[in-house]
């Protein structure tokens, strides 16, 4: 009887000497895991993989992302054989007058026909400016020698130079809101905040590309940031000496360069409605740098038609300046 008591105690110590074990007390095992969140996952593997937005303005081999018409007339059937070409304008325009060679394809599906590309692709819009957006995003998917064609199809014949001729503007002569003064000093930003289940740099990257490819172009009209631009955080992608000396919109910020590696991007306002605004020359530098800032999580539109529909005429520039000697007399072909 003895010998049963004592071995029913030892059975009622067990779950005690169990539970006293399992006290983890301060095991550092017990500390939160803290996840690498992912924007930097995705800003890491930009950098590491040669697709930092300097690097999609020129890619590693020195192919900007837009390329001009060639120089004459009989370097045209080389130039085009060059490309797998998609025409990204509606099938109506399309069918009335394209390039020799050249598919049509939605701006939806560019990623999925791009699979189809045995040579490097070229983009073709109305202006440039909404294939220069999709230059970005084909080069940020795995296509870096795609380019967009400059000036888009108003660049290539004066009878289709029509979205060009009727996109310039001067509306900020005599703008108050115009100004030649210094910019304002940068103020640093938080990294952008993004959401995904994915754990890899490269996977986040091809899920962005994707879900900002499925929201289209995201641009805005001079006349609206002009006269209003204390609703938007602007960026004038200008050099210094353009900035002072063609003028700007008034209190526009001026980052430039603007990359992850150096962390200049982190100069621009990363709230989730801040409407950060890039503006250049022509607005295709700057379809190139909303697409790539979509992509990381800001919300980024570009300023369309760029300098040319915001002050053409403005005596101080000429360089990439929109008129009528732009266009070139190379054939068009309808189907």
């Amino acid at each position: 009887m003895k010998k049963i008591s004592i071995l029913f105690i030892g059975l009622l110590l067990i779950p005690s000497l169990f539970f006293t074990s399992c006290d983890r007390g301060d095991d550092p095992t017990d500390s939160p895991i803290i996840s690498t969140p992912k924007f930097t996952l995705l800003k890491d593997y930009m950098v590491q993989s040669n697709l930092d937005i300097d690097q999609i303005l020129t890619n590693t081999d020195g192919e900007k992302f837009v390329v001009g018409p060639p120089a004459s007339s009989d370097l045209v059937d080389g130039f085009l054989s060059s490309y797998y070409i998609m025409d990204i304008r509606n099938n109506t325009d399309f069918l009335t007058a394209h390039v020799n060679g050249a598919k049509n394809v939605a701006f939806a599906n560019i990623l999925t026909d791009a699979a189809n590309a045995t040579k490097p692709i070229l983009i073709i819009c109305y202006t440039g400016q909404t294939a220069c957006y999709a230059t970005a995003l084909l080069r940020m998917y795995g296509y870096p020698h795609t380019q967009a064609l400059k000036w888009g199809m108003s660049g290539w014949n004066a009878s289709t130079a029509g979205p060009w001729n009727n996109g310039i503007g001067n509306i900020a002569e005599n703008s108050t809101n115009w100004s030649n003064s210094g910019a304002p000093a940068n103020i640093i930003f938080t990294d952008p905040a993004l959401t995904s289940v994915l754990t890899d740099g490269e996977a986040i990257l091809k899920e962005r590309v994707e879900a900002i490819v499925a929201l289209g172009f995201q641009g805005v009209s001079a006349s609206e940031v002009l006269n209003n631009p204390g609703n938007y955080f602007v960026n004038n992608f200008f050099s210094e000496a353009d900035y002072l000396g063609f003028g700007h919109i008034s209190n526009a910020y001026r980052i430039n360069p603007l990359n992850l590696a150096d962390d200049t991007y982190l100069g621009l306002n990363s709230a989730t409605n801040a409407k950060v605004i890039t503006y250049c020359y022509t607005g295709q530098t700057s379809a190139v740098m909303t697409a790539c800032l979509r992509v990381l999580g800001y919300d980024a539109y570009s300023l369309k038609f760029g300098m040319n529909g915001l002050y053409n005429s403005n005596p101080s520039w000429t360089s990439n300046k929109w008129s009528a000697t732009v266009p070139k007399d190379y054939p068009l072909f309808s189907n």
